[in-house]
């Protein structure tokens, strides 16, 4: 018998660690070439690790959660005795999972350059044999990798009731289940007394919980937000899908950030980087829109790139694909970085009024409210009209309250005069 030694491999050009965010082994376990051994998770990716040799695992770095260093011992293997005579093999090689890639960064810390992205296959699992137990198999459309399978039959969990976008359930779905979607209702009935449930934060979700407390620690947020009338543009929304043909159907944001783009060259400083450390404000000229999007593993923040060169049916269809691409987990990692200036909307939930969190290290976020009908005096008569509250934070270190009020009352201008939006 032989020990082998399998290394966190660099899984990611700068990185320099990883967050191991799920084992799907354990010490003891006879294991397989290529079988998955865990997801770690970095700045950019999450990436499942699988077995290049097959043996016993009799060691593992640490547990879900935990923190470990490229090129630091992730998993001990004893294997047979013709993997080679020497006691301690170590392995570095990326073992490349079927899964998609699951980008997770949320806002980073300095602009990244594009970084190429493997196109992954992702492989149709058979469904499960007929003498597992009948409330576990899962129709042929629902397609999941056998890690996947095994271990939601540990749980108990049946993968019809596993919200997924394309149909392929992977481990992060089964974590949002479990954690923080109906996976919780699926532990205990409406009507049933609910358990207490420690959950430890880690994946995605503490990605999120860093970035947002980065955020709130290092930037004195303000937050500015006025009423706009939007009744023409919806008007003009709503004749411009009349007659849209083969085009995507409008909603209101691609028309905001087209108002957003024509605005931002009189107020550079609301389409800018703050890099604290070093003291420099980096002021954009191109506006590389971030657009905050909930998924089930949590939010994460695609980007428009150049958004100001897109026309609204141009914007409207980068909207729909990046929104589909981090939710389903094939969104790369230079579609979710980068970002120079980010809209964050709850659409039909938008409530009066947010004070959105900056997505450091930018200086402004903007976040559009619901559309209410309220009466209002147009002249000297009461006329019912379409309101929208329009709210902008701000990162008081760069943007004075002036510059901020200022920026949305151009916006406004452009919003309630909708033509404007479409002259030169």
């Amino acid at each position: 018998m032989a020990k082998f030694t399998f290394n966190l491999p660099d899984i990611g050009e700068g990185i320099a660690e990883a967050e191991i965010v799920a084992w799907h082994v354990k010490v003891g376990d006879m294991i397989t070439e290529d079988q998955p051994l865990a997801d770690m998770m970095t700045d950019k990716a999450t990436v499942e690790m699988e077995s290049p040799v097959s043996g016993i695992v009799t060691k593992v770095a640490g547990e879900a959660g935990d923190v470990i260093a490229i090129g630091s011992m992730l998993v001990e293997i004893e294997t047979a005795s013709d993997v080679g005579d020497v006691s301690d093999v170590s392995h570095t090689t990326p073992a490349v999972s079927a899964e998609p890639v699951l980008a997770a960064t949320v806002a980073d810390e300095v602009p990244q350059a594009p970084e190429p992205v493997a196109t992954l296959e992702v492989v149709k699992a058979e469904v499960p044999k007929m003498q597992e137990s009948p409330a576990l198999q899962s129709p042929a459309t629902i397609t999941a990798s056998p890690a996947v399978r095994a271990r939601a039959k540990d749980l108990g969990v049946d993968l019809t009731d596993v919200k997924t976008a394309g149909g392929h359930v992977r481990h992060a779905d089964l974590d949002a289940f479990l954690s923080y979607g109906s996976g919780q209702g699926y532990r205990a009935s409406a009507s049933a007394k609910r358990e207490d449930e420690a959950i430890k934060v880690i994946g995605m979700r503490r990605r999120i919980a860093d970035n947002m407390a980065a955020s709130k620690r290092h930037i004195p947020h303000f937050t500015y937000v006025e009423e706009i009338d939007v009744t023409q543009i919806e008007a003009m929304r709503t004749d411009l899908n009349a007659n849209r043909g083969s085009k995507p159907k409008l909603t209101m944001l691609p028309l905001l950030i087209v108002a957003i783009c024509k605005s931002v060259p009189q107020f550079p400083m609301i389409n800018a980087r703050f890099d604290d450390e070093s003291g420099v404000v980096t002021r954009y000229g191109a506006v590389h829109l971030g657009m905050a999007t909930q998924t089930d593993a949590g939010l994460m923040v695609p980007v428009i790139r150049d958004a100001q060169d897109r026309n609204i049916w141009q914007l409207a269809m980068e909207i729909g694909r990046l929104a589909d691409a981090a939710r389903n987990g094939t969104a790369k990692s230079e579609e979710l970085s980068g970002s120079t200036l980010t809209v964050t909307s709850l659409g039909p939930l938008g409530g009066v009024a947010t004070t959105p969190v900056i997505n450091r290290p930018e200086v402004a976020i903007i976040g559009p409210n619901k559309i209410v009908e309220r009466p209002m005096f147009v002249g000297d008569s009461i006329e019912a009209r379409k309101l929208m509250n329009l709210s902008i934070s701000c990162d008081h270190r760069v943007v004075d309250g002036w510059d901020a009020a200022s920026y949305v009352q151009a916006l406004k201008k452009l919003i309630e005069t909708p033509v404007l939006l479409f002259a030169d």
